[in-house]
């Protein structure tokens, strides 16, 4: 690789010219943007409240549901780690009416 500076040089300075705004524009562009503008319609905060509520009630389910799985694996995983360290009565006994 040949080397184009001498050895005293650390680098070059390029320098390039500031172009306008309207010089990126491409020739004939209008405004390609206006279809997407909802100036002339006032927005509908009824229906963005009712729809913020529903992620949110699903966002609350799709928590609890989570929850609710891992707590399972959990005790599953500790059942399941007492049958198989050789011990017996593992399953957990629920009685309906406490002892007296």
């Amino acid at each position: 690789m040949a080397n184009d500076h001498s050895p005293g040089e650390k680098g070059r300075l390029l320098s390039f010219r500031h172009r306008r705004s309207d010089e990126l524009r491409p020739e004939g562009s209008g405004d390609e943007f206006a279809k997407y503008r909802h100036d002339e319609a006032p927005d509908d905060y009824r229906s963005r409240m009712i729809m913020n509520i529903v992620a949110f009630v699903f966002l609350i389910v799709l928590i609890g549901a989570g929850l609710w799985l891992a707590d399972t694996m959990a005790a599953m995983r500790k059942t399941q780690d007492c049958v198989l360290s050789g011990r017996r009565n593992c399953a957990p006994v629920e009685t309906d009416r406490p002892r007296w």
